[in-house]
């Protein structure tokens, strides 16, 4: 029994928790290539390992043939029978059995670098079994080094990095630190498996709430859709398979405990939980909250809504930097429109008033007119867009006509709608003009004063103001102006009349 062999693979199989088998098969491998090295690289070797006892046993493997064509692996039967007995015969194996301290330092050295290969290949291939199955769950860490923004995880048995991209905008991650993360990819290289860690995935949010809510555990409540970004302002839409539940106040918690565990790990990033329905109209205006909503046209072929809410609620639906309708978009999977009630009256207003029927376009007939109207080609946006295949099937149509009057169409149809732009602009342009204050407040700016004593007069709660900027339409000085005759009259500010001298 050889208990130094026997201590070596026990302590490898702890250290690296690798199966004993894979072991004792590196081992074996590694001990034929000890006996080619000494015998040759043809040579045929059998090598075994004892799982037991520890012992070890190398034995070099002939077939016994008639014409002898490979002296590393074959040996003619006269040359058998004379070692082995005459009861050894064509097509046998024999064998020889080799002594290990007989195959040199060299081979030993061969012997020890396939075992450490094949251990680091085995060990590389169990961690990228056991990673691969643990994509899109969360996983501690301790911060081992930040280099180059790049943060790189240590997870007990192997390293994984958390790119730049991935993390928390604004995030101070120290060495030492433990994290927790989301493993988003898992990349079988040549060098080992690369786990690829992320704080920023949506998916981080969503398997955070599901540590912190038991009813989400339960599959009582659902996480329908997320949207983030990241370190400032995420979104969440949820729904409760049991009316008996409240999914908002499930994942907000007693006090919001739940759901300011689950800021309180994204560094202060807020989360706004809202009901998750099917249909689209609802869904966008929970999803535009806090802001209220008055109403939503909906474009269903093009995934687009024209939400328009009321002028003192437009800031709050567009949010700070255009966080809250960009979230609400991401939530939704709708592009938004967000217009005010103004605007969206007088965009109305423009529309109809400037909006040109099928029938006024230049090429279209009466006749025309009724054959395009019975297949459903009722506008010129319609005619523009409909499909050149389907306008030449068109009974009265050829070739060259459908490509006039879509040409046609389409160049409208351009121009009515920058036109229409432009109008609108100039609209709210005016209406934004006649709503500027009659009187001009920055008169009375700190700014405009120009002196350390009309300052401190303004501090004082007095404030000196020349009389050419309250009066700018009366004469100013010596309350004197000159007449046709050149003469210097008297006038009264206020009567507006000239005084006798």
């Amino acid at each position: 029994m050889d208990h130094n062999v026997l201590n070596a693979l026990t302590e490898i199989v702890r250290e690296k928790n690798i199966d004993k088998a894979i072991i004792i098969e590196s081992l074996e491998a590694g001990l034929q290539s000890a006996a080619r090295k000494k015998l040759g690289a043809e040579a045929n070797i059998d090598a075994k390992v004892d799982p037991v006892t520890g012992e070890m046993s190398v034995e070099m493997v002939k077939t016994v043939v008639e014409e002898l064509d490979d002296p590393d692996t074959d040996i003619s039967l006269e040359e058998a029978q004379l070692e082995f007995g005459d009861e050894v015969g064509l097509g046998d194996e024999v064998r020889w059995p080799m002594d290990i301290k007989e195959f040199g330092r060299n081979a030993i050295l061969v012997a020890k670098q396939i075992l450490v290969q094949k251990v680091r290949e085995a060990e590389r291939a169990q961690i990228y079994e056991e990673y691969k199955d643990r994509v899109n769950e969360i996983i501690v860490g301790t911060v081992q080094q930040v280099d180059r923004g790049n943060v790189l995880v240590n997870l007990g048995r192997t390293e994984a990095m958390m790119p730049f991209r991935e993390q928390i905008r604004g995030e101070k991650l120290h060495q030492g630190k433990t994290v927790r993360c989301f493993i988003i990819e898992v990349l079988d290289n040549a060098k080992g498996p690369q786990v690829i860690l992320s704080r920023s995935h949506p998916g981080f949010l969503k398997a955070l709430f599901e540590q912190e809510v038991p009813e989400i555990q339960e599959k009582i409540v659902e996480i329908k859709a997320v949207a983030r970004e990241p370190g400032t302002r995420s979104k969440i839409a949820v729904i409760s398979h049991d009316d008996r539940v409240d999914p908002v106040g499930s994942c907000v918690g007693m006090k919001g405990s739940r759901v300011q565990a689950v800021t309180r790990e994204l560094s202060g990033e807020r989360v706004d939980i809202v009901p998750w329905s099917q249909e689209p109209s609802l869904m966008i205006s929970r999803a535009l909250s806090p802001a209220i909503v008055n109403n939503i046209i909906l474009n269903r072929e093009r995934n687009e809504a024209t939400v328009v809410v009321a002028d003192d609620q437009l800031s709050k639906a567009i949010g700070k930097e255009g966080k809250n309708v960009r979230l609400a978009a991401k939530l939704t999977e709708w592009k938004i429109d967000l217009v005010s009630a103004r605007e969206y009256g007088i965009r109305q207003r423009v529309i109809d008033e400037m909006s040109m029927k099928l029938s006024e376009m230049e090429g279209i007939t009466p006749e025309l007119l009724v054959v395009l109207e019975a297949v459903g080609i009722d506008s010129i946006d319609a005619l523009a867009d409909v499909p050149y295949a389907d306008l030449i099937t068109v009974p009265g149509l050829d070739e060259d006509l459908a490509e006039t009057l879509q040409s046609t169409a389409q160049v409208t149809s351009d121009e009515l709608k920058k036109l229409i732009e432009r109008t609108i602009v100039e609209e709210l342009a005016k209406e934004a003009a006649a709503e500027r204050p009659l009187f001009d407040e920055s008169a009375l700016d700190v700014g405009s004063i120009d002196s350390d004593e009309a300052l401190a007069a303004f501090e004082q709660g007095e404030v000196p103001m020349p009389s050419d900027d309250l009066f700018k339409d009366f004469p100013t000085g010596s309350g004197e102006a000159d007449g046709d005759d050149g003469e210097a009259k008297k006038v009264d500010p206020f009567a507006n009349t000239e005084l006798d001298d």
